[in-house]
């Protein structure tokens, strides 16, 4: 991938990057908003240091690691990317309150419509924040929407360093075992 300026970057703010959604996703994961390098590229985790795509070829989400590119690939191992607020921002601590409020509104109609069987948001703060729920912690929710089950992954970030790409892969394989079931 070729390395973007600081110019492309900061063009890319307020973007917005279309999902990779069908009808009958075994998982849907749901980032919090997409980034600049994402919203510049129209690739979902496409920062270097983002383990997402690692951390699902580890937990045998996919048979091979994946590039941001190949993310369309996706949808024939019946997973899919969203996003809690659709605008792309440097950092998630552009997001208001607000925001995420009507994100997990318009991420809640989506699930209706789409029916995955599990909705994976990567980020414990960003699920509180979009569904209102200050004691969620990593894992299965007991909250569903419509049949779809919820489920809590780590923030694959490089900056949520107390989560390792190996403990993650383990999170993330949790919910792979589920969803296969």
């Amino acid at each position: 991938m070729a390395r973007l300026t600081r110019a492309e970057l900061e063009a890319a703010h307020d973007r917005l990057v279309p999902d990779v959604v069908a009808d009958g996703l075994h998982v849907l994961f749901c980032g919090i908003n997409p980034g600049l390098m994402t919203a510049a590229t129209g690739h979902h985790f496409a920062r270097p240091g983002n383990r997402f795509w690692p951390v699902l070829h580890l937990s045998g989400f996919t048979p091979r690691l994946m590039k941001p590119s190949e993310q369309g690939e996706l949808l024939s191992y019946r997973l899919g990317i969203t996003n809690v607020v659709a605008r792309a921002t440097a950092r998630a601590d552009e997001l208001s309150a607000e925001e995420y409020r009507e994100g997990g509104r318009l991420l809640a109609a989506k699930v209706t419509r789409l029916r995955p069987r599990w909705l994976a948001v990567v980020g414990v703060t960003a699920y509180r924040a979009a569904f209102e729920d200050r004691k969620a912690q990593v894992g299965p929710q007991e909250r569903t929407i419509g049949d779809t089950r919820v489920w809590v992954l780590p923030n694959p970030s490089g900056l949520n360093a107390h989560w390792t790409a190996a403990t993650m892969a383990e999170e993330y394989g949790r919910l792979r075992v589920a969803a296969e079931a």
